[in-house]
């Protein structure tokens, strides 16, 4: 009855990088626009027109979402029907302070959804690369009312500018918990039987006084809106500071921090998320992708774009004709 009664929202973010207005103000405040190193690339942007198929997926497999608040910088796909009672269509603007924008650093986008407007208590947030493709209920994303998420730690040697945002987040969830109190109070949740040899490391760090990383599976993550403010709460001079950063910077902090946050405070029920979810990087997957979308294998599948994938035009075509294979109809969602 609670999973009935519980009202859930999406959050899904999108930019038309073929739009000539966004094109030159990136321009102006990048004075380039191959700008790799701030993570901003054709390949991080395109979406072949697959969008659709996110929208397509959430109406046919989680029918029972309250509201998708679908997130640009102002702009909105020609087809995208926001009568639908359902789209909340979002302007940054609506909910970012307004120096920090324009922004392309995602991560300031994502550490300010928690004041889009009418955002309910439990949310998923989805980036446009990760799509449904099977029937879900509310319980894959949320059981008892908490976030349904797999606690686990995992040792990163990597020096990117990626693993340094998910050490500065650590700085923080180091301040505020105590990782024996953690273990003591949630040890069953830390130690759950569902997440097999994934939790390797929470037993051999058992004893470590210290939090290190947690495993961060590209993933539709579901969130308590209240994790957003509790943080905000303590971290507010580190997050606000770091919003300045237009572009990704290595002084971010990523939406990790709210995760981990989430689980540390022991909101969040034990959920093998590897279980029924896969990442296809296209550029070395592409035919298993393929395969999993046309033979629904998984329930959510991330589509991970590279600008260095062989046969393009060919591989995107087989991707839409799988779509097309399990999700024919046009959605309410489109014109």
């Amino acid at each position: 009855m609670e999973a009935i009664k519980m009202e859930i929202d999406f959050i899904v973010t999108w930019v038309d990088m073929n739009d000539p207005d966004w094109q030159a103000e990136f321009a102006r405040y990048s004075q380039k626009k191959d700008n790799e190193k701030n993570g901003v690339s054709v390949a991080r942007f395109r979406d072949y027109g697959f969008l659709k198929y996110w929208f397509r997926g959430v109406e046919k497999f989680a029918p029972w979402v309250r509201k998708i608040h679908f997130v640009t910088c102002g702009q909105k796909p020609e087809w995208l029907d926001t009568s639908n009672p359902k789209i909340h269509l979002v302007d940054h603007r609506d909910f970012i302070p307004s120096q920090f924008l324009p922004t392309y650093n995602s991560v300031v986008i994502e550490r300010y959804m928690y004041r889009i407007p009418d955002l309910a208590e439990h949310f998923v947030y989805f980036n446009d690369d990760f799509y449904i493709i099977d029937h879900l209920s509310q319980d894959r994303f949320f059981k008892n009312g908490l976030p349904c998420d797999i606690a686990v730690f995992q040792y990163n040697l990597a020096w990117s500018q990626w693993y340094k945002t998910l050490e500065n987040n650590m700085r923080i969830i180091n301040r505020h918990f105590d990782k024996k109190e953690v273990f003591s109070q949630y040890h069953d949740k830390w130690f759950d039987k569902s997440y097999g040899s994934r939790a390797r490391w929470n037993h051999i760090l058992k004893s470590y006084g210290k939090f290190i990383t947690l495993r961060t599976p590209h993933n539709a993550q579901p969130y308590l809106k209240s994790t957003f403010e509790e943080v905000w709460a303590a971290a507010e001079k580190e997050l606000t500071e770091t919003s300045s950063n237009r572009f990704r910077a290595v002084t971010d902090y990523s939406p990790e921090l709210f995760r981990t946050w989430q689980i540390c405070r022991g909101n969040f029920e034990p959920y093998n998320t590897y279980a029924d979810t896969k990442m296809f990087p296209l550029m070395i997957k592409s035919k298993k992708a393929i395969k999993a979308i046309w033979n629904q294998s998984y329930k959510l599948i991330c589509l991970n774009d590279n600008e260095h994938i062989r046969h393009y035009e060919q591989v995107m075509e087989n991707l839409q004709a799988a779509f097309n294979h399990i999700l024919p109809q046009k959605s309410s969602f489109e014109r």
